[in-house]
């Protein structure tokens, strides 16, 4: 076997795109990668120093939605041009606008499921960012991409993952087991 030393290449790595209001009340978006579930009901980004930041500690809501191939463009341009450089970002995305019922944040309707959230603490702050912890509200689905059993279906949404290794993005494949059921087979 090879070693590479120390790296964060924990796989896969979700594309997930912010979503906040600024101070004005305009919507913003970026992309972030390195993210978790923390609790049956909370989630943790690792946040570095952003517009998106800003907004953040100003206002303490926000949704995340998942990157998707059909969205793939879009949620690289968000990640690597920040608003306060380019006011107009999110009319270059072509995304539609439209707020976000539980929380005080911008949904984009492209996307096939959206998580809307309150942070709850920030851990370990830095001059170069935090540790987000946030209480997911809601999570809502367009129901093309639901199951038979009415429940979000992630096969069908043609999710990304970011491949920290080669930097590109690899697209979410098809479901190939059954949780906490195939495992059985070897009792």
């Amino acid at each position: 076997m090879k070693s590479f030393g120390k790296k964060p290449w924990l796989l896969p790595q979700p594309v997930l795109i912010i979503g906040t209001y600024d101070r004005e009340g305009k919507p913003n978006a970026m992309n972030a990668a390195w993210a978790g579930t923390w609790d049956d009901d909370t989630i943790m980004i690792s946040m570095g120093t952003h517009y998106t930041t800003r907004n953040l500690n100003e206002k303490g809501e926000f949704t995340v939605a998942f990157a998707t191939v059909d969205t793939l463009v879009a949620s690289d341009f968000v990640g690597i041009v920040s608003m306060k450089n380019d006011t107009d970002k999110i009319k270059k995305t072509g995304w539609t606008v439209v707020s976000a019922e539980h929380v005080n944040a911008p949904v984009f309707k492209e996307f096939p499921m959206t998580m809307e959230c309150r942070v709850k603490e920030k851990l370990n702050t830095s001059a170069t960012g935090f540790y987000l912890v946030a209480e997911v509200v809601n999570i809502f689905c367009d129901e093309a991409y639901l199951a038979e059993d009415g429940k979000p279906d992630m096969t069908r949404m043609n999710l990304i993952s970011f491949d920290p290794i080669h930097n590109r993005y690899i697209r979410m494949g098809d479901a190939v087991g059954k949780a906490f059921a195939d495992g059985r087979r070897l009792k």
